[in-house]
């Protein structure tokens, strides 16, 4: 004799796996300006980042290095006012180079990633 589960313990469960790719989420680079790998004429002066998911700031940093690894951001990362995805931080005048860019995001799921990528800026 078969046994026949009640339709609401199957969509009790449906609603619980349906929960598990998000709870398995990270904060990855979903979008950069500068872009990644770009070659600028006109000196930025912000990067912001774009994450796939909302950030904790107070435990998130994005910072901004010269080819001799000196900092030339202005030590102000933060996210935007309504959108915890975008994380930014403003730039001291920056001169022609290659510059990179590092960042380590705790999301809001308190997962930890973490990555770098270039840009330059041409005269």
């Amino acid at each position: 004799m078969a046994h026949r589960l009640p339709i609401s313990v199957v969509l009790a469960g449906v609603v619980l796996c349906a929960g598990i790719p998000a709870a398995l989420a990270h904060a990855f680079l979903d979008r950069a300006n500068p872009a990644v790998g770009a070659t600028l004429t006109v000196v930025p002066t912000e990067v912001t980042i774009t994450f796939t998911e909302g950030l904790e700031p107070d435990f998130s940093s994005l910072a901004v290095e010269d080819a001799s690894g000196q900092r030339v951001d202005l030590d102000d990362a933060h996210t935007a006012p309504h959108d915890a995805t975008q994380f930014s931080v403003g730039l001291k005048p920056l001169k022609p180079g290659s510059y990179k860019v590092l960042w380590r995001a705790t999301s809001v799921d308190t997962h930890k990633t973490s990555g770098s990528y270039s840009f330059t800026v041409v005269p």
